[in-house]
């Protein structure tokens, strides 16, 4: 059985590492276009950020509003 403190510190985990590579994944994009399409403007790196940021954060929204799931070999019928 694993603790509660465990079982959040791994959403924090999964939050911190996802939040993070899409962050870091819309900067880059953002650089991409910024050098091919916009002739090097800053505002495609700032949006790329922002929007990975927002997704990662709404990721963990999600993770940590949701329910915990009882899958059904974890339920047991008692005998009567």
């Amino acid at each position: 059985m694993t603790n509660s403190e465990n079982i959040v510190g791994e959403k924090w985990d999964r939050c911190i590492t996802d939040t993070g590579i899409k962050t870091v994944s819309g900067l880059g994009l953002g650089i991409v276009a910024s050098l091919l399409l916009f002739k090097r403007k800053s505002w495609p790196m700032i949006f790329g950020t922002g929007a990975g940021f927002g997704m990662g954060y709404n990721n963990c929204q999600h993770d940590f509003k949701s329910p915990v799931v009882m899958r059904a070999f974890q339920i047991r019928e008692k005998q009567k």
